[in-house]
C-alpha cells in the first residue's frame, strides 16, 4: 500500500490505544497505573480498552510495537544524564557507520524530520536566521518544489517553516521552477519517485547541477542498506522511527549529508528557535540507534514466514463460511511493506458489508483495528500483519468467523418517507471546542435525497445526503492542496431549525445549529431602463 494511499484510510481508524494480546481480556482491572503496568493492564486502568493491530502502522493506534532491544536501550538511557550535543554528534556517527550514509540524525518523528531538513536549507545553519522563521522577509532561500505526486498531508511539515511551496508536474517545469529563491525539492517516496518522467533519478540531474538539496519522506518504508533513494541522488532521507524499525515511536531516522544534518540538528531542540517544540529525549535517540542495529540483524525473511502463516491460519477458518474468498497481497514496494489478507463474500447472502464488520469489530470486544470497504460491487475487509502479535490470528480469525456465520434479516432498503422539508438556505452555528464557526448551507430537495452546497469560512463545497421522518444526514468534503477535511451532518429538524452533530473523522466531532433564512424582501417587478442613465 502506498502511503498516500493509507491517507484515504484515516477516516475508519477512530480508534486510539495499545496492542492487545487475547489473555490479557480476561485479567482483572487495576486503579493503580503501577499496578497494571505489571498486569498489562495500563490502558484499561484509566478506562481505555487496547486493540489488536491487524491495520499496519497508523500513528492513531500506536505506530508498531517496540523491540525488546530499543526498550532495553530506552531504559537504560533514561537512568543516565548525557549532554544532548554530544549525543548527537556520537550518535549521527554511530548511525552512519550501520546505515552506510555520510551522517545520521535522530527527530522526534518523521515529519519533525522533515521540518528541521527543511529549516537547515532555508537558513543555511545561520542562527540570526533560525530564529527569525516562519517570518522569511529578507530570506534568500524561501521555496520548496514538489511534484505533484508529493503533495501530502505531511508537508505541512515543511509548510510550518513559512516556505512556498512550488508544484509542478513535468520535469521541464521543474528547470523553470529553479531560481536563486529554491530552498530544497521534496519528494514523497512512492512508485513515481522510483521511475517515470518525474522521477528522483531524472529530478537529480537537474538539481545537482543547480546545488538544490533533495529531500525524501520515506517514513513507512524498510530501511535499505546501502540506502536506495541516496544512491538515486537524494541528499536526505527520513523515516520514521515507529514503523517498520518498530523503534520508538516518537522518533525519527534522519539520514544524508553531513552538513545538512548537523544544520538540522542546530535548529532542534535543545536548542531554541522553530524545533524547540519537537524535543527528542536521550532514550528515543539511543532507542532509534537500537532499533537501527536490531534492523541490521532481524531475520526479515523469517518474519515474512511467519506472517503468512498466521494469514493462512485465518484464510482456512473463514474460507469454511459460505461466499467467503481470501487472497493473499505480498506488496512489493518498500512502503507498508507487510503480507495483507484480503477477505471478501457476498454481501446479499450474508447481509453485511465490509464497512459495517470494520466498525463493529473497532467498537466491540475483543477490539480489533481491519480495513473494510466496498468496491466494484465487491465487499471486503483486509488484515495486515505486520504489527500483530503471537495468538492474535486466532482471535482474528474466531472473530471472523462468528460474525460472518451470524444469521440476519436482509437490511432494509427503502427509506421512510421524509416528513419535514429541508429546501431553503440556512444558517448554521458550528460549535467547536472552543470556537463558534458561521457557515450556511442551500439545500435542494427530492423527496428523501438532499444536495446543495456548504459554504464554510474558507471555502463552498457540494453537499449531498438523505433525510428520512425528520433525520437527515449530510455530506461535505473540504479539499485543500495536500488536505481534505470531510464533514459529516446528522440530525434533526424541527420548525425550521436543524440540530445535531458532525462527525469529522480525525478533527473528533462538533455541534451545529442551523436556522432557515426567511428571504425579506417583499415581491415587486423589477424595472430594467432601455438605455444609459442621463444622470447618476
Amino acid at each position: 500500500m502506498k502511503r498516500r494511499d493509507a491517507l484515504k484510510d484515516l477516516s475508519m481508524l477512530p480508534l486510539a490505544g495499545g496492542v492487545m494480546l487475547p489473555s490479557r481480556q480476561q485479567q482483572p482491572a487495576t486503579n493503580s497505573v503501577i499496578d497494571a503496568a505489571a498486569g498489562k493492564q495500563i490502558y484499561q486502568s484509566i478506562g481505555v480498552e487496547p486493540i489488536i493491530n491487524c491495520r499496519g502502522t497508523f500513528t492513531i493506534i500506536g505506530g508498531s510495537v517496540e523491540r525488546p532491544e530499543v526498550r532495553a536501550a530506552m531504559d537504560a538511557a533514561a537512568q543516565v544524564f548525557v549532554q544532548d550535543d554530544e549525543l548527537a554528534f556520537a550518535a549521527g556517527k554511530r548511525l552512519a557507520e550501520l546505515t552506510g550514509a555520510e551522517w545520521g540524525l535522530v527527530s522526534s518523528g518523521c515529519a519533525a524530520g522533515l521540518k528541521h531538513v527543511t529549516v537547515a536549507c532555508v537558513t543555511g545553519g545561520n542562527p540570526e536566521k533560525l530564529v527569525r522563521i516562519p517570518d522569511l522577509s529578507g530570506f534568500e532561500k524561501t521555496e520548496v518544489i514538489v511534484p505533484r505526486y508529493s503533495r501530502n498531508v505531511y508537508d505541512h511539515a515543511l509548510r510550518n517553516v513559512g516556505v512556498q511551496l512550488v508544484t509542478i508536474d513535468t520535469i521541464e517545469e521543474l528547470s523553470n521552477a529553479i531560481n536563486p529563491r529554491t530552498a530544497l525539492i521534496y519528494l514523497m517516496a512512492c512508485p513515481e519517485s522510483m521511475s517515470g518522467p518525474v522521477s528522483l533519478e531524472a529530478i537529480s540531474k537537474i538539481a545537482k547541477a543547480k546545488n538544490i538539496p533533495i529531500l525524501i519522506d520515506a517514513a513507512a518504508e524498510d530501511l535499505t542498506i546501502p540506502n536506495v533513494h541516496l544512491k538515486m541522488g537524494a541528499d536526505v532521507v527520513v523515516y520514521s522511527g515507529g514503523k517498520a524499525l518498530c523503534g520508538p515511536q516518537c522518533a525519527g531516522l534522519v539520514l544524508g549529508r553531513k552538513d545538512l544534518l548537523m544544520s538540522a540538528w542546530q535548529a532542534s531542540a535543545p536548542h531554541h528557535g522553530p524545533g524547540r517544540d519537537n524535543k527528542v529525549g536521550r532514550e528515543e535517540t539511543m532507542g532509534m540507534i537500537a532499533a537501527v542495529e536490531a534492523w541490521t540483524k532481524r531475520d526479515h525473511a523469517g518474519e515474512w514466514k511467519r506472517w503468512l502463516s498466521w494469514l493462512d491460519s485465518i484464510s482456512k477458518k473463514v474460507s469454511a463460511v459460505d461466499s467467503v474468498k481470501t487472497t493473499v497481497i505480498e506488496p512489493k514496494d518498500l512502503s507498508n511493506r507487510t503480507p495483507v489478507l484480503r477477505v471478501t463474500w457476498d454481501a446479499a447472502k450474508l447481509k453485511i458489508t465490509g464497512e459495517e464488520v470494520a466498525e463493529l469489530f473497532g467498537r466491540t470486544k475483543p477490539r480489533i483495528a481491519l480495513g473494510g470497504g466496498t468496491r466494484n460491487d465487491e465487499t471486503y475487509v483486509t488484515i495486515t500483519t505486520g504489527q500483530m502479535q503471537p495468538g492474535d490470528e486466532k482471535v482474528v480469525a474466531d472473530r471472523l468467523v462468528e460474525v460472518l456465520s451470524q444469521k440476519r434479516t436482509a437490511p432494509k432498503t427503502e427509506m421512510a418517507a421524509a416528513s419535514v422539508s429541508l429546501k431553503g438556505h440556512w444558517d448554521a452555528e458550528i460549535e467547536f471546542f472552543s470556537s463558534k464557526s458561521k457557515h450556511s448551507l442551500i439545500i435542494e430537495q427530492d423527496g428523501n435525497w438532499l444536495n446543495g452546497s456548504h459554504k464554510g469560512e474558507f471555502s463552498v463545497r457540494e453537499l449531498q445526503g438523505t433525510v428520512e421522518g425528520n433525520e437527515f444526514k449530510m455530506r461535505s468534503t473540504d479539499r485543500q492542496p495536500a488536505d481534505a477535511i470531510t464533514f459529516l451532518f446528522s440530525g434533526t429538524v424541527k420548525d425550521d431549525v436543524m440540530t445535531g452533530s458532525i462527525y469529522m473523522g480525525e478533527y473528533m466531532t462538533a455541534k451545529f445549529t442551523a436556522k432557515k433564512y426567511k428571504f425579506k424582501y417583499k415581491r415587486e417587478k423589477v424595472f430594467i431602463p432601455s438605455g444609459p442613465p442621463l444622470a447618476t
